[in-house]
């Protein structure tokens, strides 16, 4: 998923969207200047030859150290000259294996985009690289006198130049890299502490609950136009509607299309709730124009319905391990499709965990089998009273593999804690 927001964009004065052929045309016809953001590039990426350094992985790394920006193949660097590229050519596999190779850590948010004419008569090659929270990345190689010795280097754009980072710039981008982790976890937990303090104060008897928080790992531009309610109906159906086995139980979306139709405003966000409704089990969720999500669900609900279940352990709070993997599911579904909705053009950063309304209620986690008829206590599990909160990320180009990978890494952090070890 490319950002939607670039160097030409700014150029043009185009509005946030999709970059096109004709908008690189017009950018080249102007003669833009190569920029920190902005690299043009007469030739296809070629790879590492006679044990040299790999270029397309420096550029890349050089663009993710400084701010990001767009590596264009197909135009003259000096005079601008729209030569094109040849479409058969392109290899984005390719490119993104070379990236893996020699770039450290991984960037795995960088896209490969062919624009070609309406004519058809040329096309274009766009890298874009988003600025990366794990800045700095090093570019590995070997020089060709000293095959079996590899070194690496730091490199970042200075105007329409790449240098390499001194250690105390490498320094700084390490102390950078820290700081944001740190603030994105105290984000995270904010929200988490905020979503608790919701859904609690309207329980009458304990419950468990799923509570989990996915946030971009970069901020939408301030010019992202602010998420509609109509919007809001549409990401909440398309999450909803998305295939699903058949013998697994409806997850919180299920339970939330009773008042989906309706959501309500809130402090830049959309809050679509059945807390204190009476309409079954209590949900919350909220879609922030940020593109953040935030997934509540009463795990407790009915827990107490079947008569296997009415020796557990006094005053300890029932939850189903078959509906935490559907909240998972429906979160990361929810998530990803407000990520597209919104144009979000990074990676997301998932976190969830199960805690009691009580705060010191055990947990206990309830087994079933053969597609949840015959529903148990599993009395050999751990019964703690606090999970610590899991993480995952979710690429922006990643499909339903990836969402599905994601979620079930959710479920099976969430489970071990409970000493169990759920199978896919």
């Amino acid at each position: 998923m490319a950002r939607s927001w670039t160097r030409l964009h700014e150029h043009l004065g185009a509005a946030p969207g999709p970059l096109d052929f004709d908008m690189v045309q017009r950018a080249a016809a102007d003669t833009l200047e190569e920029s920190d953001d902005l690299d043009w590039k007469e030739q296809l990426p070629q790879p590492p030859r006679d044990g040299r350094w790999n270029e397309l992985a420096k550029d890349v790394a050089a663009m993710a150290n400084t701010r990001g920006g767009l590596l264009i193949f197909g135009v003259q660097d000096k005079t601008c000259h729209l030569t094109g590229i040849d479409p058969g050519q392109v290899s984005p596999q390719q490119y993104h294996q070379w990236i893996r190779n020699h770039v450290q850590p991984y960037l795995p948010d960088v896209t490969f985009t062919t624009l070609t004419s309406p004519d058809g008569t040329k096309s274009v090659l766009v890298c874009d690289v988003p600025a990366s929270p794990m800045a700095p990345h090093h570019v590995y190689g070997t020089a060709q006198k000293d095959k079996d010795q590899q070194a690496a280097v730091v490199p970042y754009r200075d105007k329409d130049q790449t240098g390499w980072m001194a250690e105390h710039q490498i320094e700084r981008a390490y102390r950078d890299r820290f700081t944001r982790t740190e603030r994105a976890d105290e984000e995270a937990e904010r929200l988490l502490r905020q979503t608790r303090e919701t859904v609690f104060t309207q329980q009458a008897q304990p419950a468990a609950w799923f509570l989990a928080i996915a946030r971009p790992e970069r901020p939408l531009p301030r010019t992202a136009p602010r998420l509609t309610r109509d919007d809001t109906r549409t990401v909440l159906h398309t999450a909803r509607s998305r295939p699903q086995p058949s013998h697994r139980p409806p997850g919180p979306l299920a339970d939330l299309q009773i008042v989906s139709n309706n959501p309500r405003t809130g402090l830049r966000r959309w809050v679509v709730q059945t807390l204190g409704r009476r309409l079954g089990r209590d949900i919350h969720a909220e879609l922030h124009h940020d593109g953040t999500t935030v997934l509540a669900a009463d795990l407790s609900w009915n827990a107490l319905r079947d008569r296997a279940l009415q020796e557990a352990p006094e005053s300890s709070c029932l939850l189903s391990q078959d509906y935490t993997l559907a909240c998972c599911e429906d979160f990361t579904a929810l998530a990803r499709e407000l990520a597209r909705r919104t144009g979000a053009d990074s990676a997301l950063h998932m976190t969830a965990t199960v805690a009691s309304s009580t705060g010191t209620s055990p947990l206990t986690s309830v087994i079933s089998e053969h597609g949840g008829a015959f529903p148990d206590i599993a009395y050999d599990a751990r019964r703690p009273t606090r999970i610590q909160p899991v993480t995952t990320s979710l690429p922006p180009s990643g499909g339903d593999p990836a969402r599905d990978e994601a979620a079930h890494e959710l479920f099976t952090d969430l489970m071990n804690q409970f000493g169990l070890d759920p199978q896919p």
